[in-house]
């Protein structure tokens, strides 16, 4: 990478191309993910359980949508919160589909709402399917075994199982290089610190370092309560904003940007705007739309691998309305906070624009509530305490992954290994920013996206796959079924390992 700026423009225009030739099948793509997961959900195939008959979770509820939260959404959460709507209110292609800020509440929603987790819902119930219920190990390959039977241990195995390491490895590194460009533009605002290369190596190093601290602790002490403090944390700095902030216009802006979403989300799902028609239609979906459905795609390795393991003892019903509906929820209040305070402020002086670029805009925000310096001071710390806790999450779920995809699929990894893969991400950061700073950055950022192409082919395969392997265990359950009369016993599968039940934690 001795060029950044040449290689960024290469993988840009890759990008570029991909969404040009092959968006519609990112389109057809997430749109039936979206169905087959509703579908399962709503089917009789929902009572299936991840893990024998008998498994009970291992988690409770509320450490469970924690972990599922943080992992999936990380750090761009807050990165875009409130840069996405504001830039959307200003954006040609939403002033001429409706009123901009609804407009852009219910595009905003669109690619945060319930299109990426259906993504990650396909690895991971596949997943967690196939190994807790047939005893396959933790790998990719292993759900398509329906599909290509023994070969899942050859070259296509382990060419899936590269790719997935690749595309954790990137955005991982990818969303620690956008997450330190925030953090350092906070410390500048607040502080007066240089926003340079220095600085940006100090959070990295201080950043990295707490996520090892943390995956030295296991998936229990460390990763469990890490989620739940981050999203204590979160919820704590939600609720000043939602108390500084213009109240009644962020309800609007949450209600009706829902209420359009909802109405308006079977035509956005399939909406592809081929070449040559209209030109802000056009850069509109490729610079938003397809980027995100790469982009997810991209991360659903490592997010639906992750899904998979701390889901064993859940129904299939339990572990798709949770990875909807409970991120859809938090989605919606945040984006109403944020994005409608953003818009608010946005409309009535300019503050915060688009034009800082995401890692701006949220601490433009804060500064436009109009608080004391000492106070400003402490929110922005707060923000970045936020910003960190969220990456932390998400770099200790992708170390776990790594090292069971390196482990042969092992969900119980040797925790210095973790270590490792978690200092890589960081060490791989600290590259990018010192071979070409935010032009390398971004020309990882493509990379990744580039990658999801042929991914999101092998995510085709793999709900084909899954739904092939319930359809088989639902009629296998039906044969098995008592005569009337007779005394009912209990079916298990004799591949997977006699553990019954786990504790809750």
């Amino acid at each position: 990478m001795a060029e950044p700026e040449r290689f960024k423009g290469a993988a840009l225009t890759l990008r570029a191309a991909i969404g040009t030739y092959f968006g519609w099948f990112y389109v057809l793509a997430t749109a039936l993910f979206l169905g087959l997961a509703l579908w399962l959900m709503a089917s009789r195939f929902g009572r299936l359980r991840l893990g024998p008959d008998t498994a009970r979770p291992e988690f409770g509820l509320f450490s469970w949508v924690a972990m599922i939260f943080t992992a999936g959404m990380g750090i761009g959460l807050v990165t875009y919160g409130v840069y996405e709507p504001v830039a959307h209110t200003g954006d040609p292609f939403v002033s001429e589909a409706g009123e901009p800020a609804t407009t852009a509440m219910r595009y905003a929603l669109f690619h945060w709402g319930l299109h990426p987790w259906a993504v990650y819902i396909v690895p991971g119930l596949a997943l967690g399917y196939f190994c807790f219920r047939k005893g396959l190990p933790m790998r990719p390959a292993s759900a398509l075994y329906p599909l290509i039977g023994d070969r899942i241990n050859g070259w296509i195995g382990n060419l899936i199982d590269i790719l997935a390491v690749f595309t954790t490895l990137v955005g991982m590194a990818t969303s620690l290089g956008l997450g330190t460009r925030q953090i350092g533009s906070g410390l500048s605002g607040a502080f007066g610190l240089h926003d340079g290369a220095a600085l940006h190596l100090v959070i990295i190093a201080v950043v990295t370092a707490v996520a090892v601290v943390s995956v030295l602790a296991g998936l229990d002490r460390g990763i469990r309560r890490m989620a739940v403090l981050t999203l204590w944390t979160a919820g704590a700095l939600l609720a000043v904003v939602v108390a500084l902030g213009p109240k009644l216009f962020m309800i609007g802006a949450a209600v009706s940007g829902l209420g359009e979403y909802l109405q308006n989300i079977v035509q956005m799902s399939l909406t592809f705007v081929p070449p040559g028609t209209d030109p802000q239609a056009q850069e509109f979906s490729s610079r938003w739309s397809l980027f995100y459905w790469g982009w997810w795609v991209s991360w659903s390795p490592f997010v639906g691998m992750f899904l998979a393991r701390i889901s064993y003892g859940r129904t299939v019903r339990e572990f798709i309305a949770a990875c909807l509906f409970a991120p859809l929820g938090i989605t919606v209040v945040w984006f109403g906070a944020f994005g409608g305070a953003g818009i608010f402020h946005h409309l009535q002086d300019g503050t915060p624009s688009a034009d800082g670029g995401p890692g701006a805009a949220v601490f433009e925000l804060l500064h436009a509530f109009g608080l004391s310096e000492p106070a400003y001071a402490a929110l922005v710390v707060f923000t970045i305490i936020v910003l960190a806790a969220f990456y932390i999450t998400s770099a200790d779920s992708a170390s776990l992954v790594v090292d069971m995809l390196t482990n042969g699929g092992d969900p119980h990894p040797v925790r210095l290994q973790r270590v490792f893969w978690s200092s890589l991400i960081g060490v791989i950061a600290i590259v990018l920013l010192l071979a070409g700073g935010d032009a390398a950055v971004q020309a990882l950022e493509a990379a990744a996206v580039c990658a999801a192409l042929p991914f999101c082919a092998v995510l085709v395969l793999m709900a084909v796959s899954l739904v092939t392997a319930v359809r088989q265990d639902a009629a296998g359950a039906e044969e098995s079924r008592p005569e009337p009369g007779r005394p009912r016993t209990m079916r298990t599968d004799p591949s997977v390992p006699p553990e019954g039940s786990r504790p809750r934690r």
